[in-house]
Protein backbone atom coordinates (compact mmCIF):
# COMPACT_ATOMS: atom_id res chain seq x y z
CA UNK A 1 0.00 0.00 0.00
CA UNK A 2 1.19 3.55 -0.81
CA UNK A 3 0.07 6.85 0.59
CA UNK A 4 0.30 10.13 -0.82
CA UNK A 5 -0.42 13.65 0.26
CA UNK A 6 -3.61 15.27 -1.06
CA UNK A 7 -5.00 18.83 -0.83
CA UNK A 8 -8.40 20.37 -1.26
CA UNK A 9 -8.66 21.13 -4.55
CA UNK A 10 -7.81 16.68 -4.99
CA UNK A 11 -10.99 16.24 -2.87
CA UNK A 12 -12.95 18.56 -4.39
CA UNK A 13 -12.84 15.98 -7.33
CA UNK A 14 -14.71 13.63 -5.78
CA UNK A 15 -18.51 13.08 -5.96
CA UNK A 16 -19.35 12.74 -2.44
CA UNK A 17 -17.41 15.97 -1.68
CA UNK A 18 -18.73 18.03 -4.69
CA UNK A 19 -19.94 21.60 -3.89
CA UNK A 20 -18.21 21.18 -0.26
CA UNK A 21 -16.72 24.74 0.38
CA UNK A 22 -12.95 24.98 0.08
CA UNK A 23 -12.29 25.67 3.44
CA UNK A 24 -13.90 22.63 4.71
CA UNK A 25 -12.07 20.43 2.33
CA UNK A 26 -8.71 22.32 3.31
CA UNK A 27 -9.59 20.87 7.11
CA UNK A 28 -11.01 17.50 5.46
CA UNK A 29 -7.30 17.37 3.26
CA UNK A 30 -5.25 17.43 6.51
CA UNK A 31 -6.75 14.64 7.57
CA UNK A 32 -6.61 12.64 4.39
CA UNK A 33 -4.11 10.87 1.78
CA UNK A 34 -4.77 9.08 -1.41
CA UNK A 35 -3.82 5.44 -0.79
CA UNK A 36 -3.89 2.52 -3.26
CA UNK A 37 -4.79 -1.56 -2.27
CA UNK A 38 -4.27 -4.46 -4.36
CA UNK A 39 -6.87 -6.68 -5.15
CA UNK A 40 -8.13 -8.89 -2.72
CA UNK A 41 -6.80 -6.62 0.23
CA UNK A 42 -8.36 -6.81 3.33
CA UNK A 43 -9.31 -3.17 4.52
CA UNK A 44 -10.87 -4.22 8.13
CA UNK A 45 -12.23 -6.47 9.70
CA UNK A 46 -16.31 -7.03 11.16
CA UNK A 47 -15.72 -5.89 14.83
CA UNK A 48 -12.45 -4.19 14.10
CA UNK A 49 -11.44 -0.49 15.38
CA UNK A 50 -12.61 1.81 12.83
CA UNK A 51 -10.42 4.27 12.68
CA UNK A 52 -10.30 5.06 9.17
CA UNK A 53 -13.20 5.87 6.14
CA UNK A 54 -12.20 5.92 2.66
CA UNK A 55 -14.13 8.02 -0.63
CA UNK A 56 -13.29 5.23 -3.33
CA UNK A 57 -11.74 6.84 -6.47
CA UNK A 58 -11.32 3.79 -8.84
CA UNK A 59 -12.04 0.23 -8.27
CA UNK A 60 -14.58 -1.84 -5.71
CA UNK A 61 -14.56 -2.88 -2.79
CA UNK A 62 -16.93 -5.72 -1.29
CA UNK A 63 -18.43 -5.74 2.10
CA UNK A 64 -18.74 -9.00 3.68
CA UNK A 65 -19.83 -10.76 6.68
CA UNK A 66 -19.06 -13.72 8.39
CA UNK A 67 -21.59 -16.51 8.33
CA UNK A 68 -21.15 -19.38 10.88
CA UNK A 69 -20.43 -22.36 8.63
CA UNK A 70 -20.27 -20.02 5.71
CA UNK A 71 -17.39 -17.46 6.49
CA UNK A 72 -17.24 -14.18 4.72
CA UNK A 73 -20.67 -13.85 2.79
CA UNK A 74 -20.62 -10.44 0.56
CA UNK A 75 -23.17 -8.13 0.81
CA UNK A 76 -22.58 -5.17 -1.04
CA UNK A 77 -19.79 -3.95 -3.59
CA UNK A 78 -18.76 -0.31 -2.98
CA UNK A 79 -17.12 1.19 -6.18
CA UNK A 80 -16.00 5.01 -7.64
CA UNK A 81 -17.20 7.90 -5.86
CA UNK A 82 -18.64 5.72 -3.21
CA UNK A 83 -17.85 6.90 0.64
CA UNK A 84 -16.41 3.50 2.14
CA UNK A 85 -17.21 3.56 6.24
CA UNK A 86 -19.40 5.17 8.63
CA UNK A 87 -18.91 2.98 11.48
CA UNK A 88 -16.34 5.67 12.61
CA UNK A 89 -19.03 7.92 13.35
CA UNK A 90 -20.66 6.55 16.31
CA UNK A 91 -19.27 4.95 19.50
CA UNK A 92 -17.73 2.25 20.18
CA UNK A 93 -16.41 2.91 16.78
CA UNK A 94 -16.15 -1.00 15.88
CA UNK A 95 -16.89 -2.35 11.91
CA UNK A 96 -20.07 -3.51 11.09
CA UNK A 97 -18.91 -5.46 8.15
CA UNK A 98 -15.51 -6.38 6.33
CA UNK A 99 -14.23 -4.99 3.53
CA UNK A 100 -11.63 -6.86 0.95
CA UNK A 101 -10.70 -5.04 -2.67
CA UNK A 102 -12.57 -6.46 -5.29
CA UNK A 103 -10.15 -5.23 -7.86
CA UNK A 104 -6.98 -2.76 -7.26
CA UNK A 105 -8.59 0.26 -5.48
CA UNK A 106 -7.44 3.76 -5.26
CA UNK A 107 -8.89 6.00 -2.56
CA UNK A 108 -8.60 8.84 -0.49
CA UNK A 109 -8.33 7.62 3.01
CA UNK A 110 -9.07 9.52 6.31
CA UNK A 111 -8.05 9.50 9.90
CA UNK A 112 -11.52 9.31 11.93
CA UNK A 113 -10.28 10.26 15.12
CA UNK A 114 -8.80 13.40 13.12
CA UNK A 115 -12.06 14.46 11.09
CA UNK A 116 -14.06 13.68 14.23
CA UNK A 117 -12.11 16.69 16.57
CA UNK A 118 -12.11 18.76 12.98
CA UNK A 119 -16.33 18.81 13.30
CA UNK A 120 -16.33 19.28 17.20
CA UNK A 121 -14.15 22.14 16.39
CA UNK A 122 -15.87 23.22 13.60
CA UNK A 123 -19.62 22.66 13.85
CA UNK A 124 -20.27 23.63 10.03
CA UNK A 125 -17.87 21.38 8.76
CA UNK A 126 -19.70 18.68 10.90
CA UNK A 127 -23.02 19.79 9.62
CA UNK A 128 -22.08 19.56 6.15
CA UNK A 129 -19.82 16.25 6.78
CA UNK A 130 -23.07 14.22 8.39
CA UNK A 131 -25.34 15.72 5.64
CA UNK A 132 -23.70 14.04 3.31
CA UNK A 133 -23.12 10.69 5.11
CA UNK A 134 -26.77 10.76 5.89
CA UNK A 135 -27.91 11.12 2.40
CA UNK A 136 -25.45 7.90 1.35
CA UNK A 137 -26.69 6.00 4.28
CA UNK A 138 -30.92 6.49 3.27
CA UNK A 139 -29.88 5.61 -0.22
CA UNK A 140 -28.08 2.36 0.79
CA UNK A 141 -30.90 1.62 3.45
CA UNK A 142 -33.45 1.80 0.20
CA UNK A 143 -31.35 0.02 -1.88
CA UNK A 144 -31.38 -2.86 0.72
CA UNK A 145 -35.29 -2.86 1.25
CA UNK A 146 -35.49 -3.15 -2.69
CA UNK A 147 -33.36 -6.05 -2.45
CA UNK A 148 -35.10 -7.66 0.66
CA UNK A 149 -38.32 -7.18 -1.14
CA UNK A 150 -36.76 -8.85 -4.47
CA UNK A 151 -35.69 -11.74 -2.64
CA UNK A 152 -39.38 -12.09 -0.34
CA UNK A 153 -40.91 -12.47 -4.20
CA UNK A 154 -43.06 -10.04 -3.36
CA UNK A 155 -43.64 -7.13 -5.79
CA UNK A 156 -44.68 -4.58 -3.42
CA UNK A 157 -44.30 -0.38 -4.32
CA UNK A 158 -41.29 0.72 -2.98
CA UNK A 159 -41.16 5.08 -2.05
Amino acid sequence: MSMIEVNAAALATHPFLHGMPADQLGLLAEAACDVRFPVRHRLFEDGGNAARFWLIQCGHVSLDLHVPGEGPVVIETIGMGELLGWSWLFPPYKWAFGAVAATAVEAFEFDAPAVRKLCAADPALGYELNQRITEVLAKRLRATRIRLIARSGYSAAVH
